[in-house]
């Protein structure tokens, strides 16, 4: 039903969740756009906490028609698939058509090696 309406924000939510490991990125939707996709039905377009790991969907997670028809477009799309894979996002929609994607993969942790201790009394008593 809003494939087509995503399809048309494609290009600027990719360029979005490549920007999203600096932070949550933003972008305003037309409600029309959503609105004659909608066919005239009453529909809420909003969601929240649509949370992509690896690229899929959380199994069990009930979501609206608008936010499984943007799963499906960023599934379809080579570009998109790499960009969310080994990665997590979590996407959500005000009711004010504000899509809000937000990088929620973890931060490595740096891995600093543990200096040998006794290599270093070695090297001491050398000197």
């Amino acid at each position: 039903m809003f494939t087509q309406t995503w399809k048309k924000y494609l290009s600027i939510i990719i360029i979005l969740i490549k920007r999203s490991v600096n932070g949550p990125q933003e972008m305003q939707v037309n409600f029309s756009d959503f609105e004659r996709a909608a066919g005239g039905r009453k529909i809420k377009f909003n969601f929240s906490n649509m949370q992509l790991n690896n690229g899929r969907q959380n199994y069990g997670e009930k979501l609206p028609p608008v936010a499984t028809d943007l799963i499906q477009v960023l599934q379809e799309n080579d570009a998109a698939l790499q960009l969310l894979k080994n990665k997590n996002y979590e996407f959500a929609m005000t009711s004010n058509m504000m899509l809000t994607i937000t990088n929620t993969t973890p931060v490595a942790e740096a891995e600093v090696p543990a200096a040998d201790t006794d290599e270093v009394v070695e090297d001491v008593e050398a000197v």
